[in-house]
């Protein structure tokens, strides 16, 4: 560097990679908890002037939870289109049901911490090309332009990896 070009803002590029590396740890981190949410629906009897009705009107309500039982990595609904892809072959798409979740929760958790970020970024950004490949099959294109934009934010914090200086497994 000559003594005419401008030092680079260390102090930035460093909140910048961090900044980076924290949305896509969240990102990931909650996506793959999202595999394990269900829902639960209870009725209720509707009251008319605080007494139960006699017309059989019910008042329905979800509640949100969370549990192992409600797994599912690859939704039901597109599990189903997949499965009619000549090009998804059924062990491939068996291996990345069972999974996507717990891969987004540890690719999320080794990033958050720093954890040879740059083979977790680059793992994470292997995992959503294969995302988008299997949206591209089935040609879901808003999807394929949301992991788009995950990507470039994969390229950002890999760009500005050597800036962030809060992490674990600096080679790495």
């Amino acid at each position: 560097m000559n003594a005419e070009e401008p030092k680079p803002d260390t102090l930035a590029l460093s909140l910048g990679a961090m900044l980076a590396r924290f949305w896509l740890a969240a990102r990931a981190i909650q996506t793959g908890i999202e595999k394990y949410a269900g829902s639960t629906l209870s009725e209720t009897a509707v009251s008319i002037n605080g007494q139960p009705n006699t017309y059989g009107l019910t008042d329905g309500a979800a509640t949100k939870g969370y549990a192992l039982a409600n797994y599912h990595g690859v939704p039901a609904a597109l599990y189903d289109k997949f499965a009619g892809e000549p090009f998804m072959a059924g062990w491939a798409l068996k291996l990345f049901d069972k999974t996507l979740g717990p891969a987004l929760i540890l690719l999320g958790v080794t990033i958050l911490l720093g954890v040879a970020s740059r083979i977790s970024l680059f793992a994470l950004g292997l995992l959503y090309i294969g995302l988008t490949w299997g949206l591209i099959l089935i040609r879901e294109d808003s999807g394929v332009a949301w992991l788009a934009a995950h990507m470039i934010l994969i390229i950002a914090a890999l760009a500005l990896v050597r800036y962030d200086r809060l992490r674990i497994l600096k080679k790495w």
